[in-house]
């Protein structure tokens, strides 16, 4: 049986390459996560990958500073983990493209959608970076909006967890785990899923999404191929 998907978003929080450290790029998660991506490829999977940069810096908990400067600041952090995951692919022979929201030629190709898509129906991975290009966007929206604009038919949202649940499992053990969600139960109970505005944009979009954790080497090839994992956010 072959995949369930075309093509997918991958959204990877920076607190997941992390690993168990907390802080900076863990080489065994990235290692891992590559070797994943490459699993999927060799399926004929079109991947596009989204990271987030709250391994190196969060902009909203910044105190202090202005709102602008640490969104764009947390851009830049999305731009380091975008280059370190590329370099992770092309290390075992997965042809990998890193477009930027903003634009810096000298390490990437700055974000253009035609383009994008034709990497992708070449077999390459393409890493989106910088977010959207704007403050007070998530790089959840970025996820969302991309998805939107090359027609992926699912985000994968890998996280630490492994689902969404109706509280913080890490404060509250017997915090319930979802199978199963509308994006309205997201919106209306405020779970942590994306934010407000990628959630509203996947809802308008009618696209997916699937939470799940990055621990389980396997997990990505599984959610690939249908297999049910995590949590499935879609329409009621």
């Amino acid at each position: 049986m072959g995949p369930k998907y075309k093509r997918i978003i991958l959204k990877i929080s920076g607190e997941a390459l992390a690993g168990e450290r907390g802080f900076g790029i863990n080489q065994e998660v990235i290692d891992s996560i590559a070797s994943q991506v490459k699993e999927i490829i060799e399926l004929g999977v079109e991947v596009a990958v989204v990271v987030g940069g709250g391994n190196f810096w969060r902009g909203r908990s910044s105190e202090g500073m202005d709102r602008t400067t640490a969104d764009y600041m947390g851009m830049l952090a999305t731009v380091i983990n975008s280059l370190g995951l590329q370099d992770a692919l092309e290390n075992i022979g997965v042809l990998t493209r890193v477009q930027t929201a903003i634009e810096m030629r000298q390490i990437a190709e700055p974000y253009i959608r035609r383009r994008a898509i034709r990497h992708l129906e070449k077999g390459r991975v393409v890493i989106f970076a910088a977010g959207t290009g704007n403050p007070y966007f998530s790089t959840d929206t970025t996820a969302s909006l991309r998805a939107a604009e090359i027609e992926a038919e699912v985000i994968l949202l890998a996280k630490k967890v492994d689902g969404v649940y109706d509280s913080d499992p890490a404060e509250n053990p017997k915090a319930k785990r979802f199978d199963e969600l509308s994006y309205l139960d997201v919106l209306k109970r405020g779970l942590k899923v994306m934010d407000s505005t990628a959630t509203s944009l996947c809802m308008d979009n009618k696209i997916p999404i699937i939470v799940f954790s990055l621990k389980n080497p396997e997990n990505i090839k599984k959610v690939v191929m249908g297999e049910k994992i995590g949590t499935y956010v879609k329409e009621d």
